[in-house]
């Protein structure tokens, strides 16, 4: 076994999320980025968007390290969710651009301060507002990681796409039939355990 470092384990992991978040645009187009495929409006490049804003927050501001970086859809009054959706006067690119400014910013942060540094995240109410690096570290390959979860499905639900990265699809063998044949299976299980219930 070889020797632990704990802030290349964890960067590693925010980094191996990030880069899934972003391969779920590879190819779409503008439309598809950004449409809502769930009664929520989840969308891809919403959820870029949002993850660029939460890793400035927790792993700049909370530490006194801000970006400078305008995020007007986190501002007070504000509408509510308006960093989970992309304006069409704002481009892919620049979106992409924000969460790689936004990745170099808080890879610094990592690098800068020990991991039992405390910082105080700003939105949290006063008193209950400290956390460690190692904590919000955590808590943003956690939240990258379920958007991640998030993208892969509404991915998958556009055009089959599924898994990692183009090189780990993460799945079993089958083509489209045996996908079929499975799905169904399932579809039969749920209706007979229904059916017992």
């Amino acid at each position: 076994m070889t020797a632990s470092d704990p802030k290349a384990d964890l960067h590693f992991y925010l980094q191996s999320a990030r880069d899934a978040l972003l391969w779920k645009l590879e190819g779409l187009s503008e439309y598809d980025i950004r449409r809502p495929l769930t009664p929520t409006g989840t969308n891809l490049l919403g959820l870029v968007k949002h993850t660029a804003g939460v890793e400035l927050g927790y792993l700049g501001d909370t530490f006194g390290r801000p970006s400078g970086e305008p995020l007007p859809w986190l501002d007070d009054g504000a509408e509510p969710n308006a960093d989970m959706w992309v304006a069409p006067d704002q481009s892919r690119e620049q979106i992409v651009e924000l969460y790689h400014r936004a990745w170099a910013h808080a890879d610094a942060t990592i690098d800068a301060l020990a991991l039992d540094t405390v910082g105080r995240v700003p939105w949290w109410p006063s008193g209950k507002d400290e956390v460690t690096l190692h904590h919000a570290v955590v808590r943003v390959i956690a939240d990258t990681h379920r958007h991640a979860g998030h993208a892969d499905i509404v991915r998958e639900l556009m055009d089959g796409a599924v898994g990692m990265d183009k090189d780990n699809g993460s799945m079993p063998p089958g083509d489209a039939a045996w996908w079929a044949d499975h799905r169904n299976r399932l579809e039969r299980a749920a209706r007979e355990a229904d059916r017992d219930a």
